[in-house]
């Protein structure tokens, strides 16, 4: 196995050459028909192999999303303009069904969820989304709702996306859109996304309590008012972790999630955002780098001027992302990775790009140029600070699942490369 440690190529696999098989004595005819009966015999009880490497057909205005060992094209009927578009599922480079979508409109996000495959995107010319659920087995359409759909745990959660129609927010239930609860989709209200969908809502009126939602019933977990007697205004509010955060002009001020009570505050300039890095808290500021922040207290335990935007974090290492002005290299953003403890430098990744994720999970992918349109696909290992080769590719636009990764090629059509 290759492997890129630091930054730098290593080859880590040692191929043993097999000696020269040994001569067959005795009467060859009898040892020739042994042979050939104990080959029939393991061709027959061998599967067939699964193929590493196929191409699935594309064209002008496709797109192709991966669930799983699928993947899911979505391309318009014909040329004109509003047309209609259909969903084909490929798996092992053979289609499996298709499915044609009940009204117009691009889909930008294709996923399963039980056994249910999901689509949603901008529906028509006024833009307002749909989500519609298909069977996977089938492709059948089993319910559309017109909304944004959200994985929320086990069922999804729907966003109106226009001002006509019912304005709440709804659990739906995967396998048939059944509603399980509501709440009034007040401009107030705004998800709380994490690596898996939708963990929690928040309600932040410019005055008056501020309200914490379960993402799962819906109920209530807390409300106060963070500002009692001040003038209303429009307020940054997040969360991370345990704690509720609003972000204000001179810093940040820290809420226990369950009780809305203060915890802390922090004078930090020109902040832009916190996430949570494991054990510590990463607060970015608007001018690019960032703050390591203890979440029991707010203090700064590092700071850094060149890296911001963090992309994963494991095992006590964080994947930062900076731009050409601060991380140099030129060409657009650089890689680096960062000990979550104390900010220190543990690898630059000059050259790197990292491939779109096109599911929920632990596995991330990494490209970097070789010429001639191929691109090297290393697979990242934060904990250990390396980066294992998992192959080449060629195309561009790619996108990878956790067992599959599709690139389009150069006259438009896909291909799909199975992941070690």
């Amino acid at each position: 196995m290759t492997v890129i440690d630091l930054g730098e190529l290593r080859d880590g696999a040692v191929s043993d050459v097999p000696g020269r098989a040994p001569r067959a004595v005795g009467r060859p005819f009898r040892v020739l028909v042994v042979l050939l009966v104990a080959l029939v015999t393991l061709a027959s009880a061998t599967p067939p192999a699964r193929p590493a490497q196929w191409t699935v057909p594309g064209g002008t205005g496709a797109s192709a999303f991966v669930a799983g060992d699928r993947v899911y094209v979505v391309r318009p009927l014909d040329w004109r303009p509003g047309a209609l578009r259909e969903v084909v599922a490929y798996r092992d480079g053979r289609e499996r069904w298709r499915s044609r979508l009940p009204t117009p409109g691009e889909v930008v996000s294709v996923w399963e969820m039980g056994d249910r495959v999901l689509a949603a995107g901008p529906n028509g010319p006024d833009q307002a989304w749909q989500t519609v659920a298909l069977e996977a087995a089938t492709g059948r359409l089993s319910w559309r709702q017109p909304a944004l759909g959200y994985p929320a745990g086990d069922a999804l959660l729907l966003q109106p996306t226009t001002a006509s129609g019912p304005q709440e927010v709804r659990r739906v239930a995967v396998a048939d859109g059944r509603t399980l609860w509501t709440a009034p989709a007040t401009p107030d209200l705004r998800f709380v996304l994490g690596p898996a969908g939708v963990e929690g809502l928040l309600v932040v009126p410019e005055s008056g309590e501020t309200v914490v939602l379960d993402a799962v019933t819906g109920e209530r977990l807390a409300a106060r008012d963070l500002h009692p007697g001040e003038l209303p205004t429009q307020r940054r509010v997040l969360t991370a972790g345990d704690l509720v955060l609003e972000i204000r002009e001179d810093g940040v001020a820290a809420y226990q999630r369950e009780t809305l009570r203060s915890r802390w505050t922090a004078d930090l300039p020109l902040l832009d955002y916190v996430d949570t890095c494991g054990d510590v808290l990463c607060a970015s500021r608007q001018t690019g780098g960032m703050w390591g922040l203890d979440p029991a207290t707010g203090a700064v335990r590092w700071a850094t001027d060149r890296w911001f935007g963090v992309i994963r974090v494991d095992g006590g290492r964080l994947l930062v992302g900076a731009g050409d002005g601060d991380g140099g290299g030129g060409g657009g953003d650089r890689l680096a990775m960062l000990d979550a403890d104390d900010g220190r430098l543990v690898a630059d990744l000059p050259g790197w790009a990292v491939v779109a994720p096109n599911e929920f999970g632990d596995r991330l992918f990494l490209t970097r140029p070789l010429g001639g349109g191929r691109l090297l696909l290393a697979e990242l290992d934060l904990p250990a600070g390396r980066l294992p080769v998992r192959g080449v590719l060629s195309g561009v636009d790619c996108s990878a699942g956790r067992v599959l990764v599709v690139c389009r090629d150069r006259d438009g059509d896909f291909t799909v490369r199975r992941l070690p």
